[in-house]
């Protein structure tokens, strides 16, 4: 005969009713041998190279500026950054303090291009202190090289240019903020259009681009494809991006803190 003793039959039967799952304590968690399916659905899977564009309206000098709440735009342009875990972003009418200060407190890499503005740097206002008035590109990876130059022409007194970067990743990242005479023919815009096109033709990498062009017909260069902001809430159809890399897509982020919707682009790596 058998003989069970009491503390012996009590573990046993405790033991099958949670194994059947009948019967759980507090605080002590059962083991699951259920595998999540191994597809790129289940593991959140993006494209490999993302950019985030904001116009920042950072300046202090534009009517614009009071919507900013200064510095909350820079916290801003932080959370969606860390948010999105980008691989680069290009920031429009920023200043070199402020991209200085979000570069730290995300560790990107960055480069930025002053604006000359009445024949000199622009130095931002309310409160000073924040640097020159410019464009940027910030990056997660190193970057190898850098570039800028302005366009041939420009209207009023505010000089135009182009910023690119090659990063380590072998991605050129670029930006631009264009004029805002128009793009019928002739105009400054379509003139810095054209050439902005050459620019990006001519990087011989993988390469993207976003920035406010200031105009709704495409500055891309043949073979390159064209995304823009048309479905944006404010100010919709200026802001574009441009590119060689595979299968883009776009999100729009409605912004709290600019007068521009955030572009998030997303695309693959050429082979």
């Amino acid at each position: 005969m058998i003989r069970f003793s009491l503390t012996r039959l009590r573990t046993l039967v405790i033991g099958g009713l949670m194994a059947a799952g009948l019967l759980s304590f507090p605080g002590i968690a059962l083991a699951s041998t259920v595998t999540p399916p191994d597809d790129p659905a289940s593991r959140g899977a993006r494209p490999p190279y993302s950019v985030l564009h904001m116009n920042v309206c950072l300046s202090g000098y534009a009517g614009c500026y009071p919507r900013t709440q200064y510095p909350k735009i820079v916290d801003e342009v932080v959370e969606r950054i860390q948010a999105n875990d980008v691989n680069a972003v290009t920031l429009n009418e920023a200043c070199s303090g402020d991209v200085a200060e979000i570069a730290e407190r995300t560790g990107y890499h960055y480069r930025f291009a002053t604006v000359v503005y009445n024949g000199a740097p622009l130095a931002c206002k309310s409160p000073g202190g924040r640097g020159e008035f410019g464009n940027a590109v910030l990056t997660k990876e190193a970057i190898r090289a850098a570039e800028d130059a302005p366009y041939s022409r420009f209207s009023g007194v505010e000089q135009r240019r182009w910023l690119c970067v090659t990063t380590a990743r072998g991605v050129d990242v670029c930006t631009s903020h264009l004029s805002t005479d128009g793009e019928a023919a002739g105009s400054t815009n379509s003139t810095q259009c054209a050439e902005l096109a050459q620019v990006l033709a001519a990087r011989g990498r993988p390469t993207v681009f976003a920035g406010d062009v200031n105009r709704r017909s495409s500055c891309a260069p043949q073979g390159h494809w064209t995304l823009t902001d048309a479905d944006a809430t404010q100010a919709p159809g200026i802001q574009h991006a441009y590119g060689n890399l595979t299968a883009p897509a776009l999100e729009l982020e409605q912004t709290t803190y600019t007068d521009h919707d955030a572009l998030v682009i997303r695309a693959g790596l050429p082979k």
